[in-house]
C-alpha cells in the first residue's frame, strides 16, 4: 500500500507567504519606476483597444460587419479584458466563454471542445490557419474571437464546432508609445512583456511585441519557459493602399504532466492529487514557430475594397512522456501501469487569400458582398515511437505508486522491485510524409432587403488533396474530396439595437482528420464527416456598451461508415448536440462593468444500430461564469469572478467522470496616474480541490489550489 511519505504534500511555501513576497517584489520594482517627469503625468489615459479594435466587429468575418447584423453566435475577448482578469493562456480565455470549454489537451497543447467538438486544429491567427498542436501565447494579441457553430465558408475545413481567431497587434501610424507589464504568482511563476509603437514618418510605422515567461506551478518538476518576438511594420503606401508585415519566433520549453488517474467508481483519485505521473527528465515538450505575415489592403471607391494575405509558418515539434495507461483501484491501489512514446512533427504551411468586398446598392436593395479565394500547401513530417521497456519488451510497464514513481531518464524499478529501462527508439508506432493541397474559392452576400430584415447567404468550394507516404508499411496513398459548404441566415431587426435571427452553416471534417496522419485502411474510401448547424437567436444592444446574446442550436454530425454486413455500402450515423448559450457584457453603470455567460449543452451518441443512451464526453450539462470589475474610486478597481463547471463524462463509454467545480476569484486595481498601474489577481479563493478537464480515463488534471498574481502596467 501507498505509504504516507510517499503522498508527503509537495514542499511549498506557504501561500500567504508566497503572496507576500511576490507583493514586496512587485512594490519594489514598481518603486524602481515611480520616478517620472511632469510630462509624463501629463499623458492621458489610453485604452489600448479603443485606439485600433472595432469591439462590434470581428476580424475574422472579413466584412464590417456589426456583430448585431451577424447570425450567428460569437464572442470576443479584448487585449483590456486579457490584461484585466490576468489571462496567460487561451485555456484561462475559455473558462469565460459560454458554449464552449477546455480539454487537457495531453499537457502539450491548446485544444477546446466547441459545443461538444473537441478540436486542437481549429486555430487561427488573422485568419490564417494556425493548426500545429501547441500553446499559443497572447502577448501581442488585439482580440480573441471565438465563432461557435460550423464555420467552413470563410474557414474551410474543420471548424466543426466553432474556430478561434487571435487577432494580433499591428504598428500604427501616427503613435508613439511603449508599453511594459511585469507580473510573478504565488506559485513561481513570472513574466515580462513589452509593447513599443514608433512612428517613422506620416506614412509609416514599427512595433515590437515581445514576453518572456517562467513557468512553474504547484505539481513537482513543473517548469519551463516561453519566448515570443513579434516585429511588425505599416506602410501606407498610398491614400487608399496599406501594407502590413509581421514575423514572429515563439520558443516553448515545458514539462508535460497527463494527471492522475480515476478510481473504480469512475472519478479522480483525490489521495493522488499530489503525485505526477511521469519522468522528471524525459516528460518534455519543445516548440520553435517562424510565423510571417503580410496583408495588402487597397480601397478602389467607397463601395468597393479588397485585402490580401500571405502566411508561412514553420513549425517544428518534439514532445515525449509517460502516462497513466490503466489503474486499479480496487484490486491493486498501490500500483500503476504507464504506457509512453515520443513523438514529433515538421510541418510547413504557406497560405494565400484574397477577398473583394463590394457593397453596391441595387434595385433598392443595399448587399455586402464578399468574394474570395483560398490557396493552401502543406508538407507535415511526423513520427512516433513507443515506449520499450527492457523488462516487459512492451510499451507498458507497472509501477509501484510513490512520490517520486521510481522512474529518472527513463531508468527505473518495476513494482515487483526488477530493474527497467525505456528506449524511444527501437518501437515504431508510425512515419509518416503528408502533403496536402486545397484550393477553395467562397462567395456571401448579406442583403439588405428592406430596413428591418437582412439575408446572408453564401457558399464555399473546397478541393482538399493529401498525399501520405507511410514509411513504416512503405506505401503511399491518395485522397481528394471536393465540398460545397453552404450558409444562409436571416436577420430581423424590429429596431436598430435589436436583432432576432435564424441560420444554417455546414463544414466538413476529412478522414484523415485534424492532423492528417494517415488515411490508411478504411479512411482511404471514406467521404468526410460533415457537421451542419441550425441555429436561432437574440442579440441586443441595451444601449452603446451594454448588450445581451443568446442563441439556440442543434449541430448534426454525419459519419459514413463502411456497412457490416456489406463492405461495398456504407451507413451514414448521425450523432446530435443541441443547447442554449446567453452572454451579457459591458457597463451596467459608469462604475460597474460585468461579462456573464451560461450554456446548457445536451446530447446522445447514435451507433449503428442507433441512440446509444451515452452522453458524449466532455459536454457538462451546464456551465456559468461571471466577472465583475467596480470602480471604488477616481484610483481603485475592485474585481470579482465565478466559473462553473457541470459534471461530465471524461470518455464516451460514460465510466470516467469529471466532477462538477465551482471557482471563485478575485482582484485589485490601483492606478498610481494614467498610465501606471498595479494589479492583484487571487484565483480559487476558496482553495476548492477541483478537476477542470481530462484528456482520458486516467489522465485528469489537478487544478491549481489558491494562488495569486501580482503585476504592474506602465506606459511611457
Amino acid at each position: 500500500m501507498m505509504s504516507s511519505k510517499s503522498l508527503a504534500p509537495k514542499a511549498h511555501t506557504a501561500p500567504y507567504l508566497s503572496i507576500s513576497v511576490s507583493l514586496l517584489w512587485v512594490f519594489c520594482l514598481s518603486s524602481a519606476f515611480s520616478v517620472q517627469s511632469q510630462d509624463h503625468d501629463a499623458i492621458e489615459e489610453i485604452v489600448v483597444e479603443g485606439q485600433y479594435l472595432y469591439n462590434n466587429q470581428v476580424n475574422a468575418l472579413r466584412t464590417p460587419t456589426p456583430i448585431i447584423d451577424v447570425p450567428q453566435s460569437l464572442s470576443i475577448v479584448t487585449a483590456d479584458q486579457i490584461q484585466q482578469q490576468g489571462f496567460t493562456t487561451i485555456g484561462d480565455i475559455i473558462n469565460y466563454v459560454p458554449g464552449v470549454n477546455n480539454s487537457q489537451g495531453e499537457g502539450h497543447r491548446d485544444a477546446i471542445v466547441f459545443r461538444g467538438v473537441r478540436s486542437t486544429a481549429d486555430f487561427f491567427i488573422d485568419g490564417a490557419r494556425d493548426d500545429v498542436q501547441y500553446y499559443r501565447p497572447l502577448y501581442n494579441l488585439a482580440q480573441v474571437e471565438v465563432l461557435r457553430g460550423p464555420n467552413a465558408l470563410l474557414f474551410g475545413r474543420g471548424g466543426t464546432g466553432g474556430v478561434l481567431n487571435r487577432v494580433t497587434k499591428k504598428a500604427l501610424l501616427a503613435e508613439q508609445f511603449t508599453d511594459l507589464q511585469s507580473a510573478v504568482n504565488s506559485l513561481g511563476e513570472a513574466n515580462i512583456q513589452v509593447d513599443s509603437n514608433l512612428d517613422l514618418s506620416d506614412r509609416s510605422a514599427i512595433r515590437f511585441n515581445a514576453f518572456y515567461e517562467k513557468l512553474q506551478n504547484h505539481r513537482d518538476f513543473f517548469e519551463g519557459e516561453r519566448i515570443g518576438i513579434n516585429p511588425t511594420a505599416k506602410f501606407e503606401l498610398r491614400p487608399e493602399t496599406v501594407l502590413d508585415l509581421s514575423y514572429e519566433y515563439v520558443d516553448h520549453q515545458r514539462f508535460i504532466d497527463r494527471g492522475i488517474p480515476t478510481a473504480d467508481n469512475g472519478r479522480p483519485v483525490e489521495a493522488l492529487q499530489d503525485v505526477v505521473f511521469a519522468d522528471p527528465e524525459l516528460n518534455q515538450n519543445a516548440l520553435r514557430a517562424h510565423l510571417f505575415r503580410a496583408a495588402l489592403q487597397h480601397e478602389f471607391t467607397d463601395s468597393l475594397k479588397a485585402n490580401f494575405s500571405a502566411f508561412h509558418g514553420d513549425y517544428s515539434k518534439r514532445y515525449e512522456n509517460f502516462y497513466v495507461a490503466a489503474y486499479d483501484s480496487f484490486q491493486s491501489p498501490s500500483q500503476v501501469t504507464l504506457d509512453g512514446y515520443l513523438d514529433t512533427t515538421e510541418r510547413s504551411n504557406s497560405i494565400l487569400t484574397g477577398n473583394f468586398i463590394w457593397q453596391p446598392e441595387t434595385a433598392g436593395l443595399r448587399h455586402t458582398i464578399i468574394v474570395g479565394a483560398e490557396r493552401i500547401d502543406t508538407s507535415s513530417d511526423q513520427d512516433r515511437y513507443n515506449a520499450f521497456w527492457s523488462t516487459t519488451s512492451d510499451d507498458t510497464e507497472v509501477f509501484s505508486v510513490s512520490r517520486p514513481l521510481l522512474l529518472n531518464s527513463g531508468v527505473g524499478m518495476n513494482a515487483f522491485g526488477v530493474a527497467t529501462v525505456n528506449r524511444f527508439d527501437r518501437d515504431i508506432n508510425d512515419d509518416t510524409r503528408v502533403g496536402i493541397d486545397v484550393s477553395s474559392v467562397y462567395l456571401q452576400d448579406e442583403i439588405e432587403l428592406s430596413e428591418t430584415l437582412d439575408l446572408v447567404i453564401g457558399g464555399r468550394y473546397d478541393n482538399f488533396a493529401i498525399d501520405v507516404v507511410n514509411v513504416v508499411a512503405n506505401e503511399t496513398r491518395t485522397r481528394r474530396d471536393t465540398k460545397i459548404s453552404p450558409r444562409g441566415g436571416l436577420v430581423f431587426k424590429p429596431a436598430e439595437n435589436v436583432s432576432l435571427y435564424a441560420s444554417y452553416s455546414e463544414s466538413f471534417l476529412p478522414r484523415s482528420g485534424e492532423q492528417f496522419a494517415n488515411i490508411n485502411g478504411s479512411n482511404n474510401q471514406l467521404d468526410p464527416n460533415t457537421f451542419t448547424n441550425v441555429e436561432g437567436g437574440l442579440k441586443w444592444d441595451f444601449r452603446p456598451g451594454l448588450s445581451l446574446t443568446a442563441a439556440f442550436f442543434e449541430i448534426t454530425q454525419s459519419s459514413p461508415q463502411i456497412a457490416d454486413n456489406n463492405p461495398e455500402t456504407l451507413d451514414v450515423i448521425d450523432s446530435e448536440i443541441s443547447g442554449f448559450e446567453a452572454q451579457l457584457q459591458g457597463q451596467l453603470t459608469d462604475d460597474w462593468t460585468v461579462s456573464a455567460g451560461y450554456s446548457s449543452l445536451t446530447g446522445e451518441q447514435v451507433g449503428r444500430s442507433g441512440p446509444t443512451g451515452l452522453r458524449p464526453r466532455e459536454l457538462p450539462e451546464h456551465m456559468f461564469s461571471l466577472w465583475n470589475k467596480l470602480q471604488v474610486s477616481s484610483r481603485l478597481s475592485l474585481g470579482f469572478g465565478v466559473t462553473h463547471q457541470g459534471e461530465s463524462f471524461i470518455n464516451n463509454a460514460n465510466t470516467a467522470v469529471l466532477p462538477s467545480y465551482t471557482r471563485l476569484d478575485v482582484a485589485a486595481f490601483y492606478e498610481f496616474s494614467a498610465d501606471y498601474r498595479v494589479q492583484i489577481n487571487i484565483e480559487n479563493v476558496t482553495d476548492a480541490l477541483y478537476f477542470p478537464y481530462a484528456h482520458s480515463t486516467h489522465q485528469v488534471t489537478v487544478a491549481p489550489p489558491l494562488h495569486a498574481r501580482v503585476s504592474i502596467s506602465r506606459r511611457f
